[in-house]
C-alpha cells in the first residue's frame, strides 16, 4: 500500500446522518437496514434529524463541521428537500467550514440518479454509488436491483453533477477469477475518477447469505483465492493510478474521503439518525454513542426526549487508545506511536514491534511512524490484536 501521509485538518470533526429504509435488503447485508412498504414520513423524520442535531450539538457545541456523510440504508430514497432540511438543520447548530465535504451514498438505478442535481442544489458535493458489480449475473445473484448498464449510467450522471463522487465494488464473489476480477476492475477504474471502494465479500450471521453458506449452497472462494483477488486488487489500483489509502478504498492524490479518515484517524464524530454511532469529546472525556436503531422507535423516542442515544459510554484511555491503534493500522499512513502511548498511558511493546518487523508484517518510518505492510493487511486482525496486547 502506499505511504505518503495525508494533509490532517487540525480539528476535524464529522457528521454521519443515517436514513435507514431500504426499497429491498441486499442478502448479504447486516447494516441497520429496513424496508418498509408503506410511504416514509420524510417531513416527520426531517423535523426529528433536525431536534437530534440540535441535541447533540448542546452537547458537543463550538465545533466546525469539516464533513458530512448521509449513509444507510438508501439516502437517495430522499427528497432531495430532505437532504437539504438536514444540512441546513446541521448549518444552523455548528459552525461548517468552506471546504466542507458532503457525501451522500446513492443507488445506481435510474429513478434515484434524476436526482442527483437536486441533492447537488441541497448542498451535496460528493456522491458514493452503491454499483457492487459490473455484470448483471453478479448483481442478481447479490440481490441488487440495477443492471450493469443502469449502475455505468448513473455513474456517468454523477460525473455531470458532481466533482467528486465514488462507487463500491464487492468481489471475492462465487465463481469470481482472478482474469475476472482484473477485467471488472480495469472497467471500474475507467469510470471511476478519482475513488473506489472496494471490499472482500464477507458471509455475516444474521443475513441470507450466512445459511445458504452454511448449508453448502453458497461457495466463495477459498482462502488462497482470496488472497490472489485481493493482490489482484491492490495490483492493478495502483497500476492505474488509486493506491490503497486504507485496506478496502483507493484514491488518487487528494481524493481521499476525509469523512471516513476522521473515523480511521481516531477524530470526533456526531452519529445522528436510527442507529447512528458517534465518537464525542464532552469536558474532556470522550464518549460512544449509539441511538436506537428501529426506525419507528427513534422516531418516537426523539419526539419525546429529543434525540433517540440509548448507548452513552465514556471510553477510558485504554479502549480509546485500542480504538486509535484498531482504526489507525487500516490506514497506509498508518500510526503514530507517540499519539499511543499518550492515549494509553503507555507505549506499545517493542519487543512485538521487533517480532512483527521481522515478520514482514509492519514497517517503521525513521521518524517511528508504524504502518502495516502490503503482505501485513490480509492479517490485519492478528497483527493489531498482537501490539494491542
Amino acid at each position: 500500500m502506499a505511504s505518503r501521509e495525508r494533509p490532517r485538518p487540525k480539528e476535524a470533526f464529522g457528521v454521519y446522518v443515517h436514513w435507514p429504509f431500504c426499497l429491498s435488503k441486499c442478502p448479504y447485508c447486516d447494516f441497520n437496514s429496513h424496508v418498509r412498504h408503506a410511504p416514509i414520513d420524510e417531513q416527520r423524520f426531517a423535523r426529528a434529524f433536525a431536534r437530534e442535531i440540535e441535541a447533540t450539538a448542546e452537547r458537543a457545541p463550538d465545533k466546525t463541521v469539516t464533513s458530512i456523510f448521509l449513509g444507510g440504508g438508501t439516502p437517495s430514497l430522499m427528497q432531495p428537500q430532505t437532504v437539504g432540511a438536514i444540512l441546513d438543520a446541521i448549518g444552523k447548530h455548528w459552525r461548517v467550514a468552506g471546504n466542507v465535504e458532503v457525501t451522500l451514498e446513492a443507488n445506481p438505478t435510474s429513478v434515484e440518479a434524476t436526482r442527483f442535481r437536486g441533492y447537488r442544489a441541497a448542498g451535496v458535493n460528493r456522491v458514493s454509488l452503491g454499483v457492487q458489480a459490473l455484470d448483471d449475473a453478479s448483481l442478481k445473484a447479490l440481490g441488487r436491483l440495477h443492471s450493469a448498464r443502469e449502475a455505468l449510467d448513473a455513474v456517468a450522471i454523477a460525473r455531470t453533477a458532481f466533482d467528486r463522487y465514488s462507487f463500491d465494488l464487492i468481489y471475492a464473489r462465487p465463481d469470481q477469477t482472478p482474469q475476472m476480477w482484473t477485467d471488472e476492475l480495469k472497467l471500474a477504474i475507467s469510470e471511476a475518477a478519482e475513488h473506489l471502494s472496494l471490499y472482500q465479500l464477507t458471509i455475516e450471521e444474521g443475513t441470507p447469505f450466512f445459511g445458504l453458506h452454511a448449508a453448502g449452497k453458497l461457495k466463495t472462494p477459498d482462502e488462497a483465492l482470496a488472497r490472489t483477488l485481493y493482490d489482484v486488487t491492490q495490483d492493478v489500483c495502483a497500476a492505474h493510478g488509486l493506491p490503497a489509502y486504507e485496506i478496502s478504498n483507493h484514491a488518487r492524490e487528494g481524493a481521499e474521503c476525509q469523512h471516513n479518515l476522521v473515523y480511521w484517524r481516531g477524530d470526533e464524530y456526531a452519529g445522528i439518525g436510527p442507529g447512528a454511532h458517534g465518537r464525542l469529546d464532552i469536558d474532556g472525556i470522550r464518549h460512544a454513542t449509539a441511538t436506537e436503531k428501529r426506525p419507528e422507535a427513534w422516531l418516537m423516542r426523539v419526539e419525546a426526549k429529543g434525540h433517540g442515544v440509548v448507548t452513552d459510554d465514556d471510553l477510558n484511555s485504554e479502549e480509546r487508545a485500542d480504538e486509535y491503534l484498531l482504526m489507525g493500522l487500516r490506514l497506509a499512513e498508518g500510526i503514530d506511536p507517540k499519539r499511543y502511548a499518550t492515549l494509553s498511558g503507555r507505549a506499545l511493546d517493542p519487543g512485538r514491534i521487533a517480532i512483527l518487523r521481522e515478520e514482514g508484517a509492519i514497517s517503521v518510518d525513521a521518524d517511528g511512524r508504524l504502518r502495516v505492510t502490503k503482505d501485513g493487511f490480509p492479517v490485519l486482525d492478528a497483527v493489531v490484536a498482537d501490539l494491542a496486547a
